[in-house]
């Protein structure tokens, strides 16, 4: 049975929630749309845009229950502390994420073109299956797939979306202070400002990559660069957009007075994600556009 806990030993249990069950429903729709039209089923597509669109109703709902129950006071410091170990090994599992596509940069830069050039064990196969390959990044590989293309340099748009992360990394810190220090027009402001900076690196991402396809012929086809170029860079992208949609939504949820100077870890949870996006972006700047 829910009740309110003043008591800080007692742990809030919710009342039962339909909101599990019919995520899983509507997950499942979505994937079974995405497969089959991946798989070239007409009917694939409308169904994922249902699935799709009756999962982000489902969030929007779960959390407003969320939402509710911490307005009214049902959370106490037991339940806080849950919430930031819950966030802490979500950010963890992102981290393992993007460490998976950097390993996969970095094995096929120093492990797989030196390989398939003639370097240690693989002499044979360069010998009878790529005669004459010589390994250099970028590289679309022994069979060229994609054709020739060039590389975006990193002292264009790649800087700018770096000093834009950057400063957006700043302003949300400035608006955390303005939140603890209880000055709720600083925060409006600055958390505005960051929500305005992560729009605009979204904006200069997609700029770069009509650029990419257009001018540059660099594409996902274009080999091994082109696909972790665009593996790490729109997953990324995607991870900006989610912490931008976050960001937006706590900034109405301060204008509407929902956190206070000792109790705000939703502001605090998608600063973290914030910073932790900051962070990729500034080692993808320097192992993709600058080494």
């Amino acid at each position: 049975m829910a009740q309110t806990h003043d008591d800080p030993n007692v742990y809030y249990v919710p009342h039962h929630s339909p909101w599990p069950f019919v995520g899983s429903i509507t997950l499942f729709i979505t994937m079974v749309g995405v497969a089959n039209w991946f798989n070239g089923h007409a009917w694939g597509e409308p169904v994922f845009f249902i699935g799709f669109i009756a999962t982000l109703a489902v969030l929007f709902a779960w959390f407003g229950n969320v939402i509710s129950e911490s307005i009214a006071g049902r959370y106490n410091e037991q339940v806080d502390a849950s919430f930031r170990m819950g966030m802490m090994w979500f950010i963890f599992s992102e981290v393992m994420f993007f460490a998976a596509f950097f390993g996969a940069l970095f094995y096929a830069r120093e492990f797989s073109l030196p390989w398939l050039s003639g370097e240690g064990d693989g002499a044979l196969t360069n010998q009878f299956l790529w005669d004459g390959f010589i390994a250099g990044w970028p590289s679309s590989g022994p069979a060229e797939l994609g054709g020739a293309f060039q590389t975006i340099s990193a002292w264009g748009l790649p800087l700018i979306n770096t000093l834009i992360l950057l400063a957006s990394g700043i302003t949300i810190t400035i608006a955390h202070h303005a939140l603890k220090a209880g000055h709720r027009r600083a925060l409006l402001v600055w958390l505005g400002a960051t929500v305005l900076l992560g729009s605009i690196f979204l904006f200069y991402q997609g700029v770069e990559y009509v650029h990419a396809y257009r001018d540059l012929n660099l594409t996902l086809g274009s080999g091994i660069y082109g696909s972790t170029f665009f593996m790490l860079t729109g997953f990324h992208g995607m991870h900006v957009f989610l912490g931008t949609l976050m960001l937006a939504i706590i900034w109405l949820r301060c204008l509407k007075g929902h956190f206070s100077k000792d109790h705000h870890f939703g502001f605090e949870a998608v600063a973290w994600y914030w910073h932790f996006v900051d962070v990729v972006w500034l080692i993808l700047f320097l192992f993709i556009y600058v080494v």
